[in-house]
């Protein structure tokens, strides 16, 4: 396989456009690395490639997940498998973009060896916990797993599931598999990293600007037809940044003006969590400007 190009940064920072342009210029295959572009359900709330920029070059993984599934780190690395072996075959460039800084640690140092969770347990546990409070889970999870409990927020209700689901599948705490790591699907020499840093000031009036773009564009529609679906507010989909707002809107729990106010606050507070988080697990990343991204990258391939 060609040496695989991988593009991180925080939101709304142009990784998108980035990384069209360098498969334009090299013949190249642009393929997700966002854990919230896989849904169908959410093109617009993602600012998912539209079918125009899809039209221009090859895109893989994006939209190809129904809102309903919980699509887990480790079901993203089986499709980044077979994609990357199809690029391979037809000899041309991956280029992989996104802000999931886990995506990217799992494909560049591997993931944690972790017993798979059987899809009827899974659903098992989800339906007892449905409804319930977080701080529950987070009780439940800190009376038999407490050193996995206090790694994890006691306001993140997918996380605090899947380490109760490992508790049920396998009888044994999370944080006993923690240590154990599969290998990377991207070797050493395999790949070049990327991290677009934008001035901060900039990207926070960026992401300001590109959520009231997004409820020109039908956001608000979008919600409207993922709340009709009823599904389980846990599901990543059901968390993606401005649906749960918009949704509470839609019931007449918020006005608009402060549904949209959460969630640009909410987006500006993620940009920065995946600064961080790229600066503590993504050391191999080159960081740079996204003005200077292009020139930077060209000369590595």
């Amino acid at each position: 396989m060609a040496r695989a190009i991988l593009i991180a940064g925080p939101t709304a920072s142009g990784k998108s456009a980035i990384a069209a342009a360098l498969a334009e210029k090299t013949g190249g295959v642009v393929v997700n690395a966002d854990s919230m572009q896989v849904y169908a359900d959410l093109a617009v709330l993602t600012a998912r490639p539209t079918p125009q920029e899809t039209a221009t070059v090859p895109h893989r993984l994006y939209g190809h997940v129904d809102a309903a599934r919980n699509y887990s780190v480790g079901r993203y690395l089986e499709d980044c498998a077979q994609a990357l072996a199809e690029i391979a075959e037809a000899g041309r460039t991956p280029i992989l973009v996104g802000g999931t800084g886990l995506y990217f640690k799992a494909l560049t140092q591997g993931l944690s060896d972790i017993p798979r969770v059987p899809e009827s347990l899974r659903a098992a546990v989800r339906t007892r916990w449905q409804g319930a409070a977080p701080a529950q889970m987070h009780a439940e999870l800190s009376r038999r797993d407490p050193t996995t409990a206090a790694r994890l927020q006691p306001t993140d209700p997918q996380r605090l599931l899947r380490a109760l689901e490992v508790l049920e599948a396998t009888g044994q705490p999370l944080s006993s598999f923690q240590n154990a790591r599969t290998a990377p699907l991207l070797g050493a020499n395999a790949w070049g990293g990327f991290f677009l840093a934008p001035d901060r000031a900039a990207l926070r009036r960026a992401i300001d600007r590109r959520f009231l773009s997004m409820m020109e564009q039908g956001a608000l529609d979008e919600a409207a037809r993922l709340a009709a679906r009823r599904l389980d507010p846990a599901l990543p989909a059901m968390r993606a940044h401005g649906v749960p707002h918009l949704i509470a809107h839609l019931a007449g729990k918020l006005s608009l003006e402060e549904a949209i106010a959460r969630s640009q606050s909410d987006t500006r507070a993620y940009a920065k969590r995946q600064f961080t988080f790229a600066r503590h697990q993504l050391g191999a990343f080159e960081w740079v400007a996204p003005e200077d991204a292009l020139r930077a990258i060209v000369p590595t391939l």
